[in-house]
């Protein structure tokens, strides 16, 4: 599994895979935007929001790209990267610093390994973050937004069988998710005094009360 295994070089197409590698396109990068307007929709109030980034997954371009989405919608994003674990917390801390109503927890392997370290720190800080993964808010997140692993583990046990059964791996088109789910975990909203806006509720797939 990779957030793009065209763009990570994995691969030369989803449909064409070649060489000896097929797998599973999470389409993090994509979906760290919608995360994005998710949560400028549950902090209303937020005209400052940052975003925790790991330089490894995410691209300039795409940094980028997120801050031209938030200046249309007039809002300021600033950035923080962390790239290995001893850099995460002073990152969190650098963002809470600077201002910010809110925080989008872009998607990156380090920053789901690490996600309690993260919950516990913006639990602290009583920060509103969006994180990439449904499971993260079932943990104790505020929102996750994503596909959920226990499908992605179905998706690729089917590339699995498939293999086992003699298909070469080229052959094998690269799957992608198809279902995303919004989870909003309401115990975390009362406890950092944050009142979740009824038509974002009304849009998730799961409430945790």
């Amino acid at each position: 599994m990779a957030d793009d295994m065209v763009l990570s070089g994995l691969v030369t197409s989803l449909s064409h895979p070649g060489g000896n590698t097929t797998g599973i396109s999470l389409l993090a990068t994509e979906l760290d935007g919608k995360r994005q307007e998710l949560l400028t929709e549950l902090v209303p109030a937020a005209r400052h929001i940052a975003a925790l980034a790991d330089p490894r997954v995410t691209a300039p371009e795409q940094l980028r790209a997120l801050e031209d989405a938030a200046r249309m919608h007039g809002i300021k994003l600033s950035i923080y990267q962390a790239a290995k674990p001893g850099e995460i917390i002073p990152a969190v801390d650098s963002a809470q610093a600077s201002g910010p109503l809110a925080l989008n927890v872009l998607a990156s392997p380090l920053f789901n390994a690490n996600r309690q370290l993260i919950l516990d720190r913006v639990a602290a800080l009583r920060l509103p973050a969006i994180y990439q993964w449904p499971e993260t808010a079932e943990a104790g997140g505020l929102a996750g937004y994503g596909p959920r692993f226990s499908e992605l583990n179905r998706q690729r046990a089917r590339q699995i069988i498939k293999i086992f059964r003699g298909v070469r791996p080229a052959d094998i088109p690269v799957e992608q998710p198809d279902r995303f789910e919004l989870v909003i975990n309401l115990n975390t909203a009362k406890t950092i005094g944050l009142v979740v806006p009824p038509t974002l509720l009304d849009l998730a797939d799961k409430v945790i009360e």
